[in-house]
């Protein structure tokens, strides 16, 4: 099968195929996981600002519960597609079962671009959504969080809406997670998973034999993510010589400003184009070829392409975005010794600072910032320390292990209910 007709969700079906072979686990492990339990397509109305109504057209997907209920963001975006929500779903039950969470996973997403609506259209799109999805939901159930294109102020609207279908007389925090702080969100959720990113990348060269303190860093994608992991690699004490969005790349061989670059985006309609700080504009493919020791994909799926990762310097990656990197050039990739930390592991912080914030809000009890990111590091490098361990005993590379130690997860809770 060609690179070009490699769909997201196909690329997650071999990744677990081959993760089942390796570890040998019976047929019946990789046929329940191979396909999501529940896919649900809804049609969703909206009143425009200008009186008209236009149709719109989302996914709510639920992976696997066999470890708990299902857990996954939302995403508003023109190029959502169901075998994209259906990938995200499978990806984020084995993002939850290699950190060690009670959780499946899920995703949702809604064909809009966001941009070209108005904050009412928005809100009535997300309570549209909310009110399609409302029977398959719930916070013992499927607990959706934010994703592309959607934020706390979501989050917000669609905990008030589900809150008022349910008809209990009180508002429902765990139903939703991502949501602000004022509301029920948890301190240093927004930071979670640029935050794991660097982590992980820290993780990764101590292992190697290196410092993060002597690495040059390019991250490509300055969204949550790719911000937050920015600003992290700096504060870590890393030189971030490039970021790039989908507008331009910003470079500078002596290190960014990253700070001043997202104060200046949040002020350029989320932007980095026109930054007048010392740094050369290029363009935004660029970001593939920069000297550098560490990179990390924080954009979209299959970024990474066969033809991009000629161009990668960087020793290790660290997968910020979800399923940034195809198989053919992983393998490429890994044959050249680039040290891959894969999406399921180097993203988790989002997921897992998510179940903090659920654990919260059903027994109303909050954390403080330094406690939620002390406990976000003892789940990720525990995680590591385990797939690291699996990679070398199985002489795998680290998704492949990654997948090994998630499915082990997995197959023992499906193996006690008498799925199989």
């Amino acid at each position: 099968m060609s690179e070009k007709t490699l769909n997201p969700f196909k690329i997650a079906q071999k990744q677990l195929k081959e993760a089942c072979d390796a570890l040998g686990e019976e047929d019946a492990v990789y046929e329940l996981l191979s396909q999501p339990e529940k896919v649900l397509e809804v049609t969703i109305p909206v009143k425009m600002d200008d009186g008209t109504t236009k149709l719109f057209t989302g996914y709510r997907v639920q992976h696997n519960d066999a470890s708990g209920p299902t857990k996954g963001g939302i995403r508003f975006h023109p190029g959502v597609t169901k075998d994209e929500v259906k990938a995200l779903a499978t990806w984020m039950t084995f993002k939850c079962g290699v950190v060690g969470l009670p959780y499946g996973g899920a995703k949702g997403g809604v064909i809009v671009d966001p941009t070209v609506l108005s904050k009412r259209e928005l809100e009535r799109l997300s309570r549209g959504y909310v009110r399609a999805i409302a029977p398959i939901i719930g916070e013992r159930r499927d607990i959706p969080a934010p994703d592309v294109n959607t934020n706390g102020q979501t989050m917000a609207w669609m905990v008030d809406e589900y809150s008022s279908l349910r008809g209990v007389g009180q508002t429902l925090p765990a139903s939703f997670t991502g949501k602000p702080v004022e509301f029920g969100g948890c301190l240093a959720r927004t930071e979670a998973t640029g935050y794991g990113v660097m982590l992980m990348m820290r993780e990764a060269a101590k292992y190697k034999g290196m410092d993060i303190k002597d690495m040059r860093i390019a991250v490509q994608g300055f969204g949550n993510v790719g911000s937050y992991a920015a600003m992290y690699a700096q504060a870590f004490g890393a030189k971030v010589v490039a970021v790039s969005d989908v507008s331009c790349c910003l470079y500078n061989e002596n290190g960014l400003d990253v700070n001043d670059i997202m104060k200046y985006s949040k002020e350029n309609n989320k932007l980095i184009t026109g930054y007048t700080g010392e740094c050369e504009e290029l363009d935004r493919s660029k970001i593939f070829g920069i000297e550098c020791d560490g990179f990390a994909p924080c954009a979209l799926e299959n970024s990474i392409t066969s033809e991009t990762s000629k161009e990668i310097k960087a020793k290790i990656i660290t997968e910020g975005a979800n399923g940034p990197t195809t198989p053919e050039a992983e393998e490429y990739l890994l044959e050249k010794g680039v040290f891959l930390i894969p999406d399921i592991l180097a993203n988790s912080g989002g997921v897992i600072v998510s179940y903090f914030e659920w654990v919260q809000n059903l027994h109303n009890y909050y954390w403080r910032f330094d406690e939620v990111q002390e406990k976000q590091e003892v789940k990720m490098v525990d995680a590591f320390v385990k797939v690291i361990n699996a990679m070398e005993e199985r002489n795998v590379d680290m998704r492949k292990a990654a997948y090994l130690v998630a499915i082990k997860s997995l197959a023992m809770p499906m193996r006690l209910r008498g799925w199989f």
